[in-house]
């Protein structure tokens, strides 16, 4: 049993019975961060702030939100918006912090894309972000149906009459998921035990993975330079912190993505307050009619890439279907896909350059076709944009092991 004596104030006392002193080395004092790399890099402490945003708003709208399909369109649209006091406010801010959250989620996967930051034992990390992004979705997808709207019901009905297509067990399954043969009290029921309980608690656990996953292969940098943080720490112990090519987490590192965040949250709360509507689909304003199709019927804009995949193959569900499913578990590959050893960012990379920026437009492309009716040219717009996305996913190896052969870059770290 360790000696315990006589504290020296509060900490003291603390550090005898928890250690603290030392887990606050390991945590953050001596937790190394290189030096050269920019604001993009503080995108993982605003997600985790945005986070933050979202659970406390998602507490105080539990208070007065009816899990019942009876109940849940009015405790929402009229208890929680008209009758509690600042209800709206909470409303805006959960819906707005969860639309951020993915617009910051693909920030920081296509910063890793770019600079090549899921090489060179990094992995785990972009896999364990990976699980994180499908963890988000499904969060996101079980909050989008509790309003209980029009889009909520039909999103629902949608969604859960993919699983229809597994085979030998897609109806009983989509059965078991409801709890119904139609999207009805059941479903909701389950879905918001999965959005206020299940989900959050399996995201946090993840959230910790993340960062743990950090540790040993230590966070890329902007250059893709291979830093020797043995060496590195040594002299920013010694006092030559100018010279160290790292950085403590705290203060030094922490304190500027505190910046990054502060600035983000104006942000924020410019749109919390003034341009929220981008957050809450109007058609959702109406309540779930089962006898009444939208006549226009998507998910909401972080989806939407995804959705235009499902229907771009209008001449065959099944084959929408495959690539729907292709796209959602190819991106978990991306370490393994790209051949090349060379970490370094995407403009010292020629040939990986051209192939991320076409998969940037792609992705933005399937984004605004996804939002459009089916009809027209918009069909074949999105049948092709579809496509080029399958072909940018199988040419990637062919990509990097030509780089990998002709080391073509332009003097990238290796």
């Amino acid at each position: 049993m360790a000696e315990i004596k006589k504290a020296d104030g509060f900490i003291d006392w603390l550090d005898q019975r928890l250690a603290i002193k030392s887990l606050t080395k390991v945590l953050m004092t001596e937790y190394w961060i290189p030096k050269n790399i920019n604001w993009l890099w503080a995108m993982g402490v605003v997600l985790t702030m945005l986070f933050a945003v979202l659970v406390t708003s998602g507490i105080f709208l539990l208070m007065y939100y009816k899990p019942d399909i009876n109940l849940a369109f009015d405790s929402v649209n009229f208890t929680i918006m008209n009758e509690v006091e600042y209800g709206w406010l909470w409303r805006h801010a959960h819906a707005v912090s969860a639309s951020l959250i993915f617009l910051v989620i693909y920030i920081h996967m296509l910063v890793g894309i770019y600079y090549g930051s899921y090489k060179r034992g990094r992995e785990m990390i972009w896999i364990t972000g990976m699980i994180l992004f499908v963890l988000f979705s499904a969060e996101a997808f079980s909050g989008y149906m509790l309003p209980w709207g029009q889009m909520s019901y039909w999103a629902a009905k949608v969604i859960t009459d993919l699983f229809s297509k597994v085979p030998f067990i897609g109806p009983d399954l989509v059965v078991w998921i409801r709890g119904n043969f139609i999207p009805a009290d059941a479903t909701l029921t389950r879905f918001f035990m999965l959005h206020v309980f299940l989900l959050p608690i399996i995201i946090i656990a993840f959230i910790v993975i993340h960062f743990y996953s950090l540790r040993i292969p230590h966070v890329n940098n902007q250059d893709g330079e291979e830093i020797d943080f043995d060496k590195e720490v040594e002299k920013y112990k010694n006092g030559n912190k100018k010279d160290a090519k790292i950085v403590a987490f705290w203060p030094d590192f922490l304190s500027k993505d505190i910046f990054v965040i502060c600035t983000f949250m104006i942000l924020f709360f410019y749109l919390m307050c003034f341009k929220f509507g981008f957050a809450m689909d109007p058609i959702n304003f109406d309540p779930a009619d089962g006898l009444k199709t939208p006549a226009h019927i998507y998910p909401e804009w972080y989806f939407l890439w995804s959705y235009e995949i499902l229907r771009g193959f209008y001449m065959s569900e099944a084959l929408g279907l495959i690539f729907f499913g292709f796209a959602q578990v190819i991106l978990f590959a991306l370490p393994f896909l790209d051949r090349s050893p060379i970490v370094a960012p995407a403009h010292k990379r020629p040939m990986f350059c051209i192939w991320f920026f076409i998969l940037l437009a792609d992705l933005i492309v399937l984004t605004i076709y996804g939002k459009l009716p089916a009809e027209g040219t918009n069909i074949i717009v999105g049948f092709i944009a579809a496509i080029v996305f399958i072909v940018l996913i199988i040419t990637l190896p062919i990509i990097t092991t030509i780089e990998k052969k002709c080391k073509c870059h332009g003097g990238g770290a290796k």
